[in-house]
């Protein structure tokens, strides 16, 4: 399994980040592909996200992306919490997104998490941290 992580830092548009709110976003997201599409006549929300949301009905952290195209199998979403120290020496914690790729994942999976990632770190101003380990901020830096 590899994992990648948004975190939401205190330069990001929100502190705390719920399951329900992640699912908003991916529905913005679906929304604008589709109207994307319409604009180049091509049915593009489909090859944008070519997922559909599955919900456990027992864990209420996480949900997955599940698809039946053969270049797509799995993402798995979930929502959590760290405890951190900040610039003050404070314990406080510190709210992610965890996308995680279990090991039916294809290639073309990883490529639409690094899609998605970058869309939900870029719409909350967090910090994005990929899954080959490198660190992306999409927050305005002091």
């Amino acid at each position: 399994m590899e994992n990648a992580y948004i975190k939401l830092v205190p330069n990001s548009n929100v502190q705390h980040i719920s399951l329900d709110d992640v699912k908003d976003l991916f529905s913005y997201y679906i929304e604008i592909t589709g109207k994307t599409g319409k604009q180049l006549n091509w049915e593009y929300d489909n090859a944008a996200f070519p997922y559909q949301i599955k919900e456990t009905n027992h864990e209420k952290h996480w949900f997955y992306l599940n698809s039946d195209h053969q270049k797509y199998k799995a993402i798995i979403v979930g929502v959590g919490q760290e405890k951190i120290v900040d610039e003050n020496g404070e314990n406080t914690d510190q709210s992610y997104i965890q996308v995680t790729l279990p090991e039916i994942s294809t290639a073309g999976d990883k490529g639409k998490a690094n899609e998605f990632c970058k869309f939900l770190a870029k719409k909350l101003e967090g910090e994005l941290h990929l899954f080959n380990g490198r660190v992306m901020y999409f927050y305005k830096r002091k």
